[in-house]
């Protein structure tokens, strides 16, 4: 089992910038990735970007060049630095794991990106 945490969301404005967090309840190391989707309402849950165990990273062509995904095994938490926010990356965001071939999911945080 693993339990996952999100935090960092909340409301900001049209250009600027959230650091999400998402603490794991068990080292991140043994994760075979990590990684975060948002689903905004009246949508589905799309991804946004992942990091592998070797710390490979994989983004969503609408956050390239403005997120990006970290991790710190010390700390077993993952981060998502997002920069040049706007009104559509509104959305709740939730922090993944995928671990022995099962996907794990935390609640979410809300991002609200106001114009």
């Amino acid at each position: 089992q693993v339990q996952l945490v999100e935090s960092g969301g909340g409301l900001v404005q049209a250009g600027g910038s959230l650091r999400l967090s998402c603490a794991a309840s068990r080292s991140i190391v043994s994760m075979n990735a990590m990684g975060w989707y948002r689903q905004a309402t009246g949508r589905q849950r799309e991804f946004v970007a992942r990091i592998d165990s070797i710390e490979r990273t994989y983004y969503a062509d609408s956050v390239k060049g403005r997120f990006t995904i970290s991790r710190d095994n010390a700390k077993n938490t993952v981060y998502l630095q997002m920069n040049s926010l706007n009104v559509e990356d509104t959305a709740v965001y939730y922090c993944n794991a995928l671990y022995l071939g099962v996907n794990y999911w935390g609640k979410g945080t809300l991002v609200t990106v106001s114009s």
